[in-house]
């Protein structure tokens, strides 16, 4: 078998997704993040970090088609280029949640209710929270710090509770760039 298009990677993740019930989306992003089609680094996780939010989300009770969510979050997640981080200053895996978090609210270019900006909102506390961080990139961390902030927010905005995890990062021996214990995941970071 050869290499894997992006969108046989996406289309992948969307059916992996389908199958998961946790409604931890550090759990559900684990689960299918162990799975070969996806890369330590690449843009497959425009699509994984904004589908484990959706789907912790159906599986925590929220109200969402998520067929048709993931559908839709692939669509748009395919359409954001690879290195973002240090080549836009926005992180993929903020933008995968944030378009997953329009997609819940059905936000569009055009909406003139309070959830067009409240997604900015939760977009510029995790890319904040990125900043704080530093590089080099790191697609696993930049999940974990997308889905923590999510979590938080969710909450607040839609009064839906997903699990929120002590994470310890398990993919740290497969990136070459890991920046050890100045990364909040590592395993001897958090005690």
């Amino acid at each position: 078998m050869g290499e894997l298009t992006l969108e046989e990677r996406g289309q992948r993740i969307v059916d992996a997704c389908l199958g998961e019930r946790s409604a931890s989306p550090y759990e559900v992003f684990r689960n299918v993040a162990r799975r070969d089609f996806v890369r330590m680094h690449g843009p497959e996780h425009h699509v994984l970090d904004g589908a484990a939010v959706l789907t912790a989300y159906r599986n925590a009770g929220g109200e969402v088609d998520l067929p048709s969510a993931l559908a839709e979050l692939m669509s748009r997640g395919l359409q954001m280029p690879g290195a973002m981080c240090g080549r836009w200053g926005v992180c993929g895996a903020t933008a995968s949640v944030g378009a997953a978090l329009s997609i819940l609210e059905g936000t569009g270019p055009l909406t003139s209710d309070d959830s067009w900006g409240s997604h900015m909102v939760y977009t510029s506390r995790a890319l904040e929270a990125l900043s704080r961080i530093g590089g080099p990139r790191c697609c696993k961390r930049d999940a974990y710090v997308s889905l923590e902030t999510a979590v938080d927010y969710i909450r607040e905005r839609f009064g839906v509770c997903l699990e929120k995890d002590d994470v310890r990062c398990e993919f740290h021996q497969q990136n070459a760039q890991c920046l050890g214990e100045r990364c909040p995941f590592f395993p001897t970071s958090r005690g």
